[in-house]
Formats: C-alpha cells, sequence, structure tokens
C-alpha cells in the first residue's frame, strides 16, 4: 500500500501547501507553526489520556505518534519537522520518521522540549501564525490560532483528496472487520461487553486507537444515542443490538453504525429492513450541489412513511412529518462531515473567510449546513429510536393522538435503530465507503 501512496501523498501535499499558502496571504501571515500537541495530565492526578494528534498536523503528514512535534512551513521553501524523539525509559519513545512521506520535508530531531523551542524561535517570523493549544510550546511561544487563517483551512479541509480517500478507504476496512465479527458475537448471544471484545480483536484496534468510544447497546440500550457503558452479564432476553464503531489508519476515521434483530422479532427485523431500505435511498443523494439541510428534512420525510407503514402512527407520512412527529423518533442530524476527526470540522461554516450558517430551529443537532462539494465524505444515519421521555413528551401534545402507542410499546424493549454509511460526494454518482468495505470483505 505504501508505494501506492507515495504519488497520492505528494498530490496530496502539494495541495495542503497551496491552500495554506492562499491561508496565510488571506490572513496576512508569513509562515505557519503547527504543533502535534501534548498529553494533558488529568486533573490532580500524574496520568493522561491517550495522545491524540492535531488534526492541523495530521493533515501533513500520516505522523500520529509525535507528542512534543512540529510543522513549519515558510510558503516557497520545503516544509520542515521538528520531530521530538525523547531520551525516556519510562515510555515508549517514538520511531524515528520512516515511509513514503519523509523525502518531502527537512527533519530536524530534538531530545527534549527546550531543543524544539530553541528550533521554532528560529522559525518565527514577523507574522508567523502558531497553531496548537495553550502550552503547546511553553510560555515563550504562544500559539495565536488566527480566526482568519483557520477558518480557511477548516474550510478547504472539508475536500478530501485522493490520497485521503484511500486512507479513509482502508479505515472503512478496519471498521467493518469489527462489525462482522460484533454481528457474529451478538448471534451467539455475546453480551456487550464480549461484543466489544470482539470488536477490538478483530479491528486489531486497543481502545486508545479507536477513533471514537464504541457504542454498543443491546435491547433498550440501544435508545440511549451514546451509549458506551458495556454490561458484563448477557441479558436475559436477546432482542436487538444496535452498534456504532469506527476504524482508524494514519489518523483518519470510519463511523459505521448497524442494527440487528434476533428471532424471534420479526417485527422488528422488518422495521430495521425498511429503515435501510430508506437509509440507501439517502445515500444515492449525496451529490454535488445538494444542501446537506435539505437531505435531513427529506429523511424526517422518509421516517413518516416508515411510521405509517409499520402502523406506528394512524397519520399519513406527511402529517406525521408536518407535525414533528418523526422528531420524537428521530431527534438527532442525519450525518456530519468525516475526515481527520470524526465530526469533522467546518460543518456550520458558511463561507471560506468564516460565518455560520446554523441548523434548522427544529433541528438543532444538525452538524452539517453546507451544501456538498466533490471530496466531502459525509456519514448518512437516519434512526428510528423509543425513547421513554420523548415519547411521554409527545404523548402530552395534540400530536400524540395519531400515534399507535399500543403499536410502540410492541418496540419499547428493542431500543431503537440506526443506520450509517460513510458516503463520498463525487462530481458524479456517490461513492459508499462503507458498502464498499463491507462488500469487499463477503
Amino acid at each position: 500500500m505504501s508505494a501506492a501512496l507515495a504519488s497520492l501523498y505528494a498530490q496530496h501535499l502539494d495541495q495542503v501547501i497551496h491552500d495554506s499558502d492562499a491561508a496565510l496571504a488571506a490572513s496576512g501571515h508569513d509562515s505557519l507553526l503547527i504543533a502535534a500537541g501534548t498529553p494533558r495530565l488529568r486533573f490532580l492526578d500524574d496520568q493522561a489520556p491517550p495522545f491524540v494528534a492535531s488534526p492541523h498536523f495530521l493533515h501533513w503528514l500520516p505522523l500520529t505518534d509525535a507528542p512534543g512535534s512540529w510543522i513549519v512551513h515558510v510558503p516557497g521553501r520545503r516544509p520542515r519537522l521538528i520531530f521530538l524523539q525523547p531520551r525516556d525509559y519510562w515510555h515508549v519513545v517514538p520511531d524515528t520518521p520512516r515511509g513514503y512521506w519523509v523525502e518531502h520535508f527537512d527533519i530536524v530531531t530534538v531530545a527534549d522540549e527546550n531543543a524544539a523551542r530553541l528550533e521554532l524561535e528560529r522559525s518565527l517570523g514577523e507574522h508567523s501564525a502558531v497553531l496548537g493549544e495553550d502550552g503547546a510550546a511553553g510560555s515563550d511561544i504562544a500559539p495565536n490560532n488566527p480566526p482568519a487563517l483557520l477558518a480557511r483551512l477548516h474550510w478547504t479541509r472539508a475536500c478530501k483528496t485522493a490520497y485521503e480517500i484511500t486512507l479513509m478507504r482502508a479505515a472503512s476496512r478496519i471498521g467493518t472487520r469489527g462489525h462482522l465479527a460484533a454481528a457474529r458475537a451478538f448471534a451467539a448471544s455475546a453480551s456487550e461487553f464480549e461484543i466489544h471484545l470482539a470488536y477490538l480483536a478483530a479491528s486489531g484496534q486497543t481502545e486508545a486507537e479507536l477513533p471514537y468510544a464504541n457504542i454498543i447497546g443491546l435491547n433498550t440500550h440501544g435508545a440511549v444515542l451514546h451509549y458506551t457503558r458495556f454490561e458484563r452479564a448477557r441479558p436475559d432476553a436477546r432482542r436487538s443490538l444496535l452498534i456504532d464503531a469506527g476504524g482508524q489508519y494514519a489518523g483518519y476515521a470510519s463511523d459505521i453504525t448497524r442494527t440487528y434483530a434476533a428471532e424471534p422479532h420479526g417485527d422488528f427485523a422488518a422495521l430495521v429492513a425498511t429503515l435501510e431500505e430508506m437509509q440507501q435511498i439517502l445515500c444515492l443523494d449525496v451529490r454535488a450541489g445538494q444542501p446537506y439541510p435539505e437531505l435531513h428534512l427529506e429523511a424526517h420525510r422518509l421516517l413518516g412513511g416508515v411510521l405509517a407503514a409499520h402502523g406506528l402512527v394512524r397519520c399519513s407520512a406527511e402529517a406525521a412529518f408536518a407535525q414533528g412527529i418523526t422528531r420524537t423518533f428521530l431527534p438527532h442530524g442525519l450525518g456530519h462531515l468525516l475526515g481527520l476527526q470524526v465530526h469533522d470540522i467546518g460543518g456550520q461554516q458558511s463561507t471560506p473567510e468564516g460565518g455560520r450558517t446554523p441548523p434548522p430551529p427544529e433541528h438543532p443537532y444538525l452538524r452539517l449546513t453546507r451544501t456538498l462539494e466533490p471530496g466531502m465524505v459525509v456519514t448518512i444515519e437516519p434512526g428510528l429510536y423509543f425513547i421513554p421521555m420523548l415519547l411521554d413528551a409527545l404523548r402530552a401534545t395534540p400530536a400524540g393522538s395519531d400515534v399507535d402507542w399500543a403499536r410502540v410499546e410492541t418496540f419499547m424493549p428493542c431500543g431503537g435503530i440506526r443506520i450509517e454509511d460513510d458516503v463520498l460526494c463525487t462530481a458524479d454518482d456517490p461513492h459508499n465507503l462503507t458498502r464498499e468495505a463491507f462488500a469487499a470483505l463477503a
């Protein structure tokens, strides 16, 4: 894979440099310094959460384990990597950089943060943009994170290069292997914790390497949108599994959700199948020029039809949408941008210069309000949940009279449904990275 990545990476780096130079010129800066970041200790503790490099750093190179390192870019010059490789017998020292990307950088290896700081001081221009968390370079060089420059970088990062898509396809295959193992574990009556372990083993990831914490909910736990408890005991009855889990490759993420029904819950299995049909219709609408909020609203219109077809409402699909009934059963957004961050930044940005396009007032949790462009990778993740708190609120409204509450009660023990794929928008037909990965591993 490295040989294939070499030429793609060269093109990717050219694009990153082009976009960075344009952002520097527009914001009035003469150089760019990007921190990988450093581990932060927990409050009143001497331990830190697992290190995660800054997405701005990872956008330049696939160096995920380089705490304390920096990228220095001056337009017209080769980019520099200040690589921190400390003398340390308490921890594993980062390996010396190697691979398809190193020839594109001038690499300076330093042994401690003071030496890194001296190199940075030599790189500072009169108007340097310094990206990182407070304290990333010590008190002498404070990150300034210029808003105008960041806005342009966040805007352009939404559209992925061919190199990035290749890495995201690899992340999809990693996540898919875990999902297939999770489905087998569910069929064997495993507990949530056992399903989680099966996922880790098959995907070849540790918990620290996951792009986000696995969501694995059996039965009613599927109605908790971000359920991460992992019950150790096997439930008395096996009804359903909702698993939302991804893979990570060179810093890039996949984000995949599947829902399974256990026998003999035929009505719930039929509901899952119908929601998947709806989800696939929405995936086909990931096209250039499509405003994502309109796609979100279309999901609610289609969900009205699902509710009506399965007898959950007595009214028409149009009435279920118009009265807001669908919002009770689908309270989150249809999806989001995906890339170096699971919820990639810039999803509500209005222009390259900044600004924010808020979601519709009735749908406050929609993370993506931009119009789709070629190169964007988005998630399409409609759901249908039986959340007691929300259902109780709906029951108390006039619209509640159009709900068949007895029918709803039959589905309550199964929790909920979510189906999620990662879809690449192109100049032509969309490419479903998730379905491609499942097909390749079938």
